[in-house]
């Protein structure tokens, strides 16, 4: 099942990049025998740094349990065995065509990731399309940053990251971070941050608990979990009370004020201190010190964002920005923190349920038509909208649902909110096919396993979170018996008589990539892998080779139909699921620095599990003395959903009425056993970030 992975030095060094973030701190892989990781000071965003998983990140190459040949169950309940290529190729395909002519396209669905290259991106939304002709596509990136990419494009036109290179967060006057943690999920993002501050420039963080970030910063807002919403609408509110407004950019670049002037007068500072918990002097400085200069940022990820009302929320901060004029200015603006490794690239070109390549609508008939004419298909013959990433989970297995899914890159038994639910729908299936380098919680529930390259072994470009587009490159072949997932897709899709072309060259699907998204609002038609290597990255969109590509979008115009950008009232409504006498407690979860997502990679790195070998809830001493429980116990965390045990941890860092959860753990631990499913209306994002929860001590851990 396993083997030792031969590892041959390269003739020369080979730059690339970071497999973990959306940072994708450049990195040198070279050596004789294990390769050995050298941090690159030529890529800006992380400039000669990496965090502790950079530095590790070679050991994934050869964990112990790496699978190297394909596994197969010969019937429901019967262990995985080793089987060939062909036979798990077989079976995959038979089944398929045997569902598809029973139950029609949309039995046959596929879920993909986030940390997915673009190419295998693309080449797995195409694959649903027309080798599947399904619907039925979608991938965890919905659990990332769809709310912030719903937001943005309903204000701006397009859903671009960060608005500027990261290089010019170091020059800015106030950048105010919104629900995100980067010294522990991103730590060479930090460096940016000081430039900023030995510069004169002040941090401002909002966030429930204090965090490594909140540390550092200048000011910290503490709001209950689920009111950011309340805090945006807030701080516009005191921005037109003290005269803060940018009168002359909102007149000639933006459209819809007067509604949002007439919804934040309802916002008093009283009442939200009351909403919020953060007292009005610290709101009153947190505004100043945005509006004192020209070059500001407000900068939202995954805590303003995870909510069933993640969109709005995220439309409340960008209308903050757009009443003190940074969109659109060199140097500030709105912005979101991409967290996998190609969030960006990952939800622009078809693996997402309403997409095609280029950020096409799969509605859109001119869209239909210019990538089905790439793909030499008729548009008539191109599925429409799929469900979303939690309702098509939630479909599988059953009467209306899919009965087979195709699994890339995720780890849905572990990432997925009402995670027991979840893992009981892929039970269910007729057919669960995972591709994977070891036995992650959801491959071990499989019917086939397929084992995959690894980061090291395959090229490629990722989207980083500037728009930026990169180059990963191969350092060493993979192991015998393991294929990538182009390989994996070409051969499927031979067997499945599916039309077009299926290179497994990663720069051949990168050149059909460039046709698909030609004339798309992410458009990388002018884009070549040799602009890439010469330049060091080139942003999107760029359509055309002789064209420089687009660091900084919206300097002359946003990409609305009129070019303005659009103010949006939007309410606070909390949380969907308050605290009452049975659930007292608000629950929210995160990560730590020394794990990542689901843990599937991590937690196979010694020193990163010697550095978080467990999961735990962080508890205020005040609520924890209410309760009985002492620091180190095993408590038991209940939800509506489920129940967890982990052990306490008892901070003053956390809100009195709040606990916290990582989510990276498997097991009895897993903090998305208890995790809301309640969808954001136009997101379809669950709501991660907050749950109402009881606590029990267990006493002290064995």
């Amino acid at each position: 099942m396993t083997a030792t992975l031969p590892q041959t030095a390269s003739p020369r060094s080979t730059a690339t990049h970071c497999p973990y973030c959306a940072l994708q701190c450049g990195m040198r892989l070279d050596g004789a025998g294990p390769l050995t990781v050298t941090p690159r000071d030529d890529v800006p965003a992380n400039r000669g740094g990496l965090c502790q998983k950079g530095w590790t990140a070679t050991e994934l190459l050869t964990v112990p349990d790496r699978i190297t040949t394909p596994l197969m169950r010969a019937r429901r309940g019967a262990p995985l065995e080793p089987c060939t290529w062909d036979e798990a190729l077989d079976r995959i395909a038979a089944q398929a065509l045997r569902l598809r002519a029973a139950h029609g396209p949309d039995a046959v669905a596929v879920f993909g990731g986030g940390g997915l290259t673009n190419e295998k991106s693309y080449q797995l939304g195409k694959f649903a399309r027309i080798a599947l002709r399904t619907s039925q596509i979608d991938y965890n990136g919905r659990f990332c940053m769809s709310s912030a990419a719903a937001a943005s494009n309903r204000a701006f036109g397009m859903d671009r990251g960060l608005p500027g290179p990261i290089t010019d967060l170091g020059r800015a006057d106030a950048i105010l971070l919104v629900g995100g943690n980067v010294a522990e999920t991103m730590p060479p993002f930090v460096r940016h941050l000081t430039d900023m501050r030995e510069r004169g420039g002040a941090l401002v963080v909002v966030d429930p608990r204090r965090t490594a970030t909140a540390r550092q910063a200048d000011l910290h807002l503490q709001p209950a979990p689920g009111t950011d919403l309340a805090l945006a609408n807030g701080l516009l509110h005191l921005a037109v009370m003290e005269g803060l407004l940018d009168e002359d950019y909102i007149a000639e670049r933006t459209t819809g004020f007067a509604a949002v002037r007439t919804a934040v007068n309802a916002y008093w500072p009283d009442r939200v201190e009351r909403v919020t918990g953060v007292p009005v002097p610290q709101m009153r400085e947190a505004v100043r010190l945005l509006a004192r200069g020209r070059r500001s940022y407000i900068l939202t990820a995954r805590g303003a964002e995870q909510h069933a009302r993640g969109v709005d929320t995220v439309t409340a901060f960008i209308n903050l920005a757009l009443a003190l004029g940074l969109p659109g200015r060199e140097g500030s603006g709105y912005g979101c923190l991409t967290g996998q490794g190609n969030g960006q690239g990952g939800r622009e070109h078809g693996q997402k349920a309403d997409q095609l390549p280029g950020y096409r609508r799969i509605d859109d008939p001119a869209a239909r038509a210019h990538v089905a004419g790439v793909w030499g298909v008729d548009p008539g013959d191109l599925p429409g909208p799929g469900r979303s990433a939690y309702e098509l989970l939630m479909a599988l297995g059953t009467a209306e649902g899919p009965k087979a899914l195709l699994l890339f890159g995720s780890n849905p038994v572990v990432s997925a909110p009402r995670a027991l639910a979840v893992t009981e729908r892929l039970d269910s299936l007729d057919l669960l096919v995972v591709a994977d380098f070891v036995l992650s919680e959801t491959a071990a529930r499989a019917d086939v396993v397929l084992p995959t390259a690894q980061w090291a072994e395959e090229s490629g470009t990722m989207t980083n979170l500037e728009g930026r587009v990169l180059r990963r490159r191969r350092a060493l072949p993979p192991p015998p018996g393991v294929r990538t997932d182009l390989e994996i897709l070409a051969a499927l899709a031979d067997r499945l008589d599916a039309p077009g072309k299926w290179s497994t060259e990663p720069a051949e699907v990168f050149d059909e990539l460039r046709a698909a998204s030609a004339g798309g609002l992410a458009d990388y038609s002018g884009i070549t892998y040799e602009r890439v290597e010469r330049e060091g990255g080139v942003f999107w969109p760029c359509p055309g080779e002789d064209h420089p590509g687009t660091p900084r979008p919206f300097l002359d115009r946003f990409a609305t139909p009129d070019g303005r950008a659009r103010f949006v009232p939007v309410e606070h409504h909390g949380p969907a699921e308050p605290t009452d006498a049975d659930y007292p407690v608000t629950l929210t979860t995160g990560r730590v620095l020394a794990q990542y997502q689901s843990g599937a990679q991590t937690r196979r790195v010694a020193a990163l599990t010697e550095a978080a070998p467990e999961p735990f809830v962080e508890i205020h001493p005040d609520l924890a003395e209410r309760l009985g429980i002492a620091h180190g116990d095993d408590v038991r965390v209940t939800s509506r959903r489920g129940a967890a045990t982990v052990r306490a941890r008892l901070t003053t860092a956390i809100r009195h009425d709040t606990v916290f959860m990582p989510f990276h753990w498997a097991g009895e631990g897993r903090a998305n056993l208890l995790t809301n499913p309640a969808l954001d209306p136009t997101s379809r994002m669950p709501e991660f970030k907050v749950c109402a929860v009881r606590l029990e001590p267990l006493g002290v851990n064995a």
